[in-house]
């Protein structure tokens, strides 16, 4: 019996390792590491990414792995980053997405060009640069074989944030996930923001329907002016400087609405449908 335990133990590990084993430069024929694995946390990554690092910084960047594989005159370099949670990777990859391309079903997203790659599953955002000998030769097949065999390595969720589907899709220009200050609002600590042709909307999760509700309520003593809309729960529209004819309601323990509309009522109208929408 203790050996059979031993045996399931050593079992359980083996397939752990395997599983992490997402760093590897042999997931396409002819590559080789080449030097170190990189290893960085939030107190020194700046000496990788230098100004780029507060980038990683705001979407609760913890934990970058990565390696350098080598293929002839062609390098490739692998950057897993490890975020707080899954909606943060989700968010750094649609902060780094290219927004005339399509999203790709690589986990929660990802996007393949000719000499890059990323993608985000669960808590963990990966980007693959190739720098290639031929600048214009085209690394999509190397790069989509590493990142399916990474994909099969991570663990975590494949789909995006439940909140990006409850916006309205016509008209759609652009979904962001934004770290912090939504709506430039430092009552807005952190949520969605959908850009339209005209307008935007925003979702901002609460932890409780009295914390919104509470949040709600400053908002709307910031603003000279707000009267009241009839939108989910409780909610109010105005005219306000810098963010138009905009209306902010609550549904549960999420805050929604609509901003730079030509006018109030514009808002209530579209924030009616959101409502709507929202689980």
């Amino acid at each position: 019996m203790r050996a059979a335990g031993w045996a399931l133990t050593l079992l359980l590990a083996t397939g752990t390792a395997g599983a992490q084993d997402y760093l590897n430069c042999h997931f396409a024929p002819g590559w080789e590491p080449s030097g170190a694995k990189r290893n960085y946390t939030a107190d020194n990554l700046y000496e990788y990414k230098d100004g780029g690092a507060e980038g990683y910084l705001q979407y609760g960047f913890v934990h970058m792995q990565g390696v350098t594989c080598a293929s002839g005159g062609n390098t490739l370099d692998i950057d897993v980053s490890e975020m707080s949670d899954a909606d943060s990777a989700y968010g750094m990859f649609a902060a780094n997405a290219d927004s005339g391309l399509p999203i790709a079903r690589m986990g929660m997203g990802g996007q393949v060009q000719k000499q890059s790659a990323r993608f985000a599953k669960g808590k963990y955002y990966v980007e693959l640069v190739v720098t290639a000998a031929n600048t214009e030769s085209d690394q999509s097949v190397t790069l989509k074989a590493f990142a399916a065999a990474m994909l099969e390595r991570l663990e975590g969720r494949v789909s995006p944030p439940e909140a990006l589907a409850w916006f309205l899709q016509e008209d759609l220009a652009s979904v962001q996930v934004v770290p912090q200050s939504v709506l430039g609002l430092r009552e807005l600590k952190s949520g969605y923001v959908a850009k339209y042709k005209q307008g935007q909307a925003f979702i901002v999760p609460e932890a409780s329907p009295e914390a919104a509700a509470a949040v709600l309520k400053s908002l709307r003593a910031r603003f000279d002016g707000a009267a009241p809309a009839a939108v989910g729960d409780e909610g109010f529209q105005v005219k306000a400087q810098y963010l138009g004819g905009l209306c902010f309601f609550r549904k549960g323990r999420t805050l929604a609405g609509y901003a730079n509309l030509p006018a109030a009522g514009d808002a209530v109208a579209l924030a009616g449908k959101l409502a709507a929408r929202i689980r």
